[in-house]
């Protein structure tokens, strides 16, 4: 295979990684590896998962989506005070159901996110005083079941707002730390109280601080003093990756000096914008907080709802997200990983765990830009048997906006471990990339890789036409948004705009190409030539800005050899496509072996109800029976319909107990003893959803598979917005040309709710009865309060779906950087009537933009007899 040296990371399956136990280095490896040790042997603690916490992480029920919220599951989330008024969503109590049914566990409550400047408007602490006391009384009047689960900021950054200057505001900030604890512990005498919350760790202050609380007598407290129930501070910049232990360690050791603690401690808000998204760089403060065990909570530099950049649209992951995916799966307990170098930024990283009740031992690692050894000793036979199977996956960076599905394999083997040790060699060159390792006993077949053959090209380093390149250099200002190469290619403004690269592809076929691109809150178009000739209109979504990444994919049919690929801002030379003046990244190039498909095998499931793993025969199994169940989370590139097969091993007869997304599928069963599968043809919104399995006892469980199934697309049921009917105030919109927008027929509705009669009715057409179903509404909304110096306060606005005759499901669709740029939005529904039509409007508020609305089945058929 011949790789033009344009293109980096190119590569099949098995060429990338080697495992140095059985084979030599790969041929030609430019620098010696960063070898980091994992000693299983050496157990560390109880996996505490607390690293992927979220300040602002969500906005309003629905946003973002559950399963991502699910998948991510962050111990802890920092949201506002209720009713506050900083931002104009994120209010604590409306986002705890769902952040708790996620499996959360303290909501953290941002009192003086109450006020409506940054920094805030200090009014006195009387003023505070009242705000204090309406919020307590609040939480502890809605919520008096699990009042004990919201925690208690009393001051953000106190060092830079209201007691900034400590020689003459120190004994301010006492006297009102007093003033707020006690009146909380007056309210809620159990209420958990977290500070002192500082923008960074300032020891001096810090023992000044807790000098003062441990002497210090506070009413309502059980200790009779005033100190913190969860200690807080804030690292914020690129330094505090080799700073945080150092600071960690001088708190440990205050708190034994003043004689009190350990208290948990939480960095409520950590990383730069350039961190956010990026695998390879949050790898690297997870490592830090998993290996001190404290809570951390990503910090919110962009909007509410997007789990602080991990989020793709509602419900879609980035490949940051699969990262704290991998993170949330951990169990068991943390074992001894070392890098080469502990305390520096930006460098690799680890974090290991070993299950034990599971035989399971899992390695996440990335962040250095030099290829990795993996030195693992520690793999006794009691857990490990003396032969293990080596599955290697890979996440890397897509964008902020740009859908990554499930990992690839891009490694496996089977190999002998007599002496508990074993060496994993992974590749260099991405820096932004992360990479889980999984070492379990072998069982069944040997497992083999599923990546597809890819490659990559910056777009700075490609031909420039009437454009150029910029630097972007994140590791200066950690502040800019991260970009692929620390360039890219802006300045597309002219009709003769244009970046050319040539690509050697290894066979006649399908590719698909990724285009990581910054259309500045507005949609865009380019032209898309092979060898010179175009070939179609690249369609890009409109985004937060010109750094802030999407990836736009588009399929294009290639023979074997090399072409040359680029991208215009012209289709015919003379005009310039609208909204062309879009800033270009990199672009991926992946071959494309077939529909969609992917599996999930059972040691990707989360187990709960006593479920757990079996490693004979066959191989890996989930054991099910009685309450026992077992999640998988599955990632659809597409709105449309799969087949999701699950493949079991039954001792008899008994039916599969399936939710999707918390929703049943109902005619599952295994129909007899033995090996068998049974499949379900089910629509998937593209993006991560949730799998449910029970089943009777003595089924195990193997695992999920997802595989396209676009011919069944044809019994979705598509119309137009235009063409419903409309009443009231909704209105038609017809498209101008010099918009670069994506409506569908160069129309959509607008002015739909701000009042009960202002509505878009969907007729049901004949055999669309009651049952289960999916509504999905391409929807524009690009809403914002202002104000914010550097948060975008984006507003998500709704719509309240209602059957005719039946019930009212209210849909939110979030903010989508225009009002003419459409995304689809998911919607499940539950039918009763045979033919009420369906109603769209909000009577209180204005709803988004639509350009068209499908209607979708849960569940086409059943089949258990899938083999």
């Amino acid at each position: 295979m011949h790789l033009h040296p344009l293109l980096r990371h190119a590569c099949t399956a098995a060429a990338i990684v080697t495992f140095a136990a059985l084979t030599a280095a790969p041929a030609g490896a430019s620098a010696a590896p960063d070898v980091v040790t994992v000693d299983f042997a050496q157990r560390t603690g109880p996996v505490h998962g607390g690293a992927t916490g979220m300040l602002y992480g969500l906005a309003d029920p629905g946003v973002p989506g559950d399963a991502l919220l699910a998948g991510a599951r962050p111990r802890t989330v920092a949201q506002k005070a209720p009713d506050g008024d900083q931002h104009p969503n994120g209010d604590a109590l409306v986002v705890a159901d769902s952040f708790f049914a996620a499996g959360g566990e303290e909501v953290v409550i941002y009192m003086q996110d109450v006020y409506s400047q940054w920094p805030y408007e200090n009014r006195g602490i009387d003023d505070y005083l009242a705000k204090v006391d309406a919020m307590v009384r609040k939480v502890v009047r809605e919520r008096p079941r699990d009042k004990d689960k919201f925690v208690w900021v009393p001051f953000n950054e106190p060092d830079l707002i209201w007691y900034q200057n400590w020689n003459t505001l120190k004994q301010k900030f006492f006297s009102d730390w007093k003033a707020v604890f006690e009146r909380i512990r007056s309210i809620d005498p159990t209420a958990r109280i977290v500070g002192p919350n500082e923008a960074g760790y300032n020891p001096g202050r810090l023992r000044d601080f807790l000098t003062w609380a441990k002497g210090a007598t506070c009413a309502g407290d059980p200790e009779g003093n005033c100190l913190p129930d969860i200690m807080a501070w804030h690292e914020l910049q690129r330094d505090r990756l080799a700073d945080y232990r150092a600071h960690h360690a001088h708190y440990r050791q205050l708190e034994r000096e003043l004689g009190f603690g350990p208290l948990p401690v939480n960095i409520d808000e950590y990383g730069n914008r350039r961190d956010m998204s990026v695998p390879g760089q949050m790898i690297q403060w997870i490592s830090l907080f998993e290996d001190t065990k404290v809570d951390a909570d990503v910090a919110y530099w962009t909007y509410a709802g997007n789990l602080d950049d991990h989020a793709v649209r509602t419900r879609q992951a980035n490949g940051g997200w699969w990262l704290l995916k991998w993170y949330a799966d951990l169990t068991g307990e943390t074992v001894r990983a070392t890098p080469p170098r502990l305390n520096a930024a930006d460098t690799v990283q680890a974090v290991a765990a070993v299950d034990a009740s599971a035989r399971r031992g899992t390695i996440l690692v990335g962040g250095g830009s030099e290829p990795v050894r993996l030195d693992v000793s520690g793999l006794g036979r009691d857990l490990f048997g003396t032969q293990v199977d080596v599955v290697v996956s890979r996440t890397t960076w897509t964008g902020y906006e740009g859908d990554a599905l499930k990992p690839p394999v891009i490694a496996a083997r089977r190999a002998a471990v007599p002496s508990g040790s074993l060496q994993v060699d992974l590749p260099g060159g991405d820096v932004m990339a992360a990479y889980r390792v999984t070492i379990v006993p072998s069982s069944g077949a040997a497992p083999s890789p599923d990546a597809p053959w890819t490659a990559s090209a910056e777009a700075e380093s490609a031909t420039l036409t009437a454009a150029r390149a910029f630097d972007q250099d994140t590791t200066a200002d950690p502040q800019k948004y991260a970009t692929s190469g620390k360039r890219d290619v802006g300045a597309m403004n002219q009709t003769g705009s244009a970046v050319t690269f040539p690509v050697t592809v290894p066979r006649d076929g399908r590719y698909r190409l990724g285009v990581y691109q910054g259309a500045n809150k507005a949609p865009g178009r380019h032209a898309l030539f092979v060898d010179g000739a175009f070939r179609q209109i690249v369609q890009y979504s409109a985004n937060l800005g010109w750094t802030y990444r999407g990836r736009t994919d588009v399929e294009i049919q290639l023979t074997a050899g090399t072409h040359q690929l680029s991208l215009r801002t012209s289709a015919d030379g003379t005009t310039r496509l609208p909204g062309s003046d879009i800033t270009l990244d990199r672009f991926d190039l992946t071959e494309i072996t077939g529909e969609e498909r992917a599996a999930y095998p059972a040691d990707e499931a989360r187990l709960s109800g006593g479920a757990r793993i079996t490693r004979e025969g066959q191989g890996p199994a989930v054991a099910l029976g009685g309450d026992a169940r077992a999640r998988f989370f599955v990632a659809a590139g597409q709105d449309g319909y799969y087949d999701l097969v699950l493949s079991y091993r039954a001792r008899g007869a008994g039916d599969l107990r399936v939710r999707l997304d918390g929703r049943e599928i109902s005619g599952l069963r295994a129909t007899r003893p033995g090996e068998a599968a049974s499949r379900a043809r089910v629509y998937l919104p593209a993006g991560v959803s949730t799998v449910d399995v029970g089943g009777p006892a003595g089924l195990e469980l193997r695992g999920v598979a997802t595989a396209r199934a676009a011919g069944a697309d044809t019994a979705v049921h598509r119309v137009e917005a235009e063409r419903a009917a409309l009443a009231g105030t909704a209105n038609v919109t017809t498209v101008p040309a010099s918009s670069g927008s994506n409506a569908s027929e160069g129309a959509y509705v607008g002015y739909l709710g701000n009042g009960a009669g202002n509505t878009l009715t969907l007729e049901r057409p004949a055999g669309f009865g009651p049952g289960a179903y999916v509504l999905l509404v391409h929807y524009a909304n690009a809403d914002t309060n202002t104000g914010h110096p550097y948060n975008t306060d984006v507003i998500n606005r709704f719509l309240d779906i209602t059957e005719t005759g039946g019930t009212t499901t209210r849909g939110v669709f979030r903010h989508n950087y225009a009002w003419d740029n459409f995304w689809p939005q998911a919607t499940p529904l539950t039918l009763t009537t045979e033919r009420g039509a369906i109603v769209l409007g909000n009577a209180d508020a204005y709803g988004p933009n639509v350009d068209r609305v499908e209607l979708a089945r849960l569940v086409l058929d059943v089949d258990n007899q899938a083999r």
